[in-house]
């Protein structure tokens, strides 16, 4: 009989879309079960997946009441189940569902940074959040920072003593290679998806995946977008991805621009990203905080060009010069720079880049993921 995988994120999304395909393939090796918040992905990963979910309420909020019931229902979900594995994945699942399973007696215990949270926050809730962040720690048998960024902020905050490894190079679930491919993409598809989205063939396009909230730079991004069409007609910003304004809202001044700007294209939360970054000349992503962005590894494998900010995830896929150029975080004038000077030799970027996709095959490789992760899980077996 298979040993009982059950993997824990607060919304269903992180299930789906952070995990894709690895819930399937560690099914060939254990029961697997996936927990989170309900949503409409429940569905899609009981079909893609192939496992079962089990819909179950986590406020990614501070909400003490609905706190104290969700504690409660993955206690007696754990106390009846008895798991093998609970593995959780983001910050308030990870710290209900280690409490829970180390009150059930849970025998292996895992928790994934995929980022930290506190390094943006100051005062009290930063105090609070780096409670949390080293009960989650105390709570679990092991410790995975998903980068070697976050491994260093674990240890200088002093988080835990822990053992703390980064499994593979990094990365919760890699890069699909087979599916983030370029040459999917021929002349005539990119023609026609610009025509779609009335970008000129001839546009410089710029393109960041992700949130549209205020964390992820977006603020600096539309500045210097503005900045540089002030020299530039044939530059287009396109954004793919939605607000959370009750979250992490943006000025009013910064949606507004995204929503009136004829050369700033916003197409919203997209299933499949690929198609923007195929018809994209440079990915931007100017954010304040990451773990390990998928989306960085995602444009690297489409071969494009990409500007990030010095933060951790974003700083060990990049290497300065080779497959993209790293400037300072919440730096406007930093980023009105490095965008400007891709302007300047714009046939350079056109098509993919084998360099930037190369990098990526060699280090962050989906299958490389998965089998360290499989590893991981087996060294369990022969622990307990």
């Amino acid at each position: 009989m298979k040993k009982k995988l059950f993997r824990v994120s607060a919304v269903a999304g992180s299930l789906a879309i952070l995990l894709k395909g690895q819930l399937r393939f560690m099914s060939q090796y254990y029961d697997v079960t996936g927990i989170s918040s309900d949503g409409h992905q429940h569905e899609r990963i009981r079909k893609t997946e192939g496992v079962r979910v089990i819909p179950l309420r986590i406020n990614r909020k501070i909400n003490l009441r609905e706190d104290i019931v969700s504690l409660y229902r993955l206690y007696q979900l754990f106390k009846r189940e008895k798991p093998f594995i609970v593995h959780s994945l983001t910050p308030k699942a990870g710290l209900l569902s280690m409490m829970a399973a180390y009150a059930a007696g849970v025998p292996h215990r895992i928790h994934t940074f995929t980022g930290l949270i506190f390094p943006t926050h100051k005062g009290a809730m930063k105090k609070l959040l780096i409670f949390f962040d080293k009960v989650i720690c105390f709570c679990a048998t092991k410790v995975y920072p998903e980068g070697e960024g976050v491994r260093k902020d674990l240890i200088r905050y002093g988080i835990t003593k822990k053992p703390l490894k980064v499994i593979a190079n990094g990365n919760v679930n890699g890069v699909d290679l087979s599916y983030f491919d370029p040459q999917l993409f021929d002349k005539e598809h990119r023609a026609n998806i610009r025509k779609e989205l009335n970008i000129e063939n001839s546009d410089f396009v710029f393109c960041f995946v992700g949130r549209l909230v205020f964390d992820k730079g977006i603020v600096e991004l539309v500045t210097a977008f503005n900045e540089i069409s002030k020299n530039h007609d044939d530059i287009k910003l396109l954004l793919v991805g939605g607000y959370e304004k009750e979250l992490d809202p943006l000025p009013e001044h910064i949606e507004n621009d995204i929503e009136h700007n004829p050369r700033i294209i916003s197409v919203g939360w997209q299933l499949d990203v690929r198609p923007y970054l195929a018809i994209a000349n440079i990915f931007v992503f100017p954010s304040y905080r990451e773990g390990f962005p998928n989306v960085v590894l995602q444009a690297g494998a489409m071969g494009k060009f990409s500007i990030v900010t010095d933060i951790n995830g974003s700083n060990e896929i990049v290497q300065e010069g080779y497959n993209g150029t790293i400037i300072p975080v919440k730096d406007c004038d930093a980023l009105i720079k490095a965008m400007a000077l891709t302007l300047k030799n714009p046939t350079k970027y056109e098509g993919f880049d084998v360099a930037s996709r190369q990098l990526i095959a060699e280090k962050y490789d989906q299958k490389l993921v998965w089998q360290a992760k499989l590893e991981e899980y087996k060294a369990l077996e022969i622990e307990s």
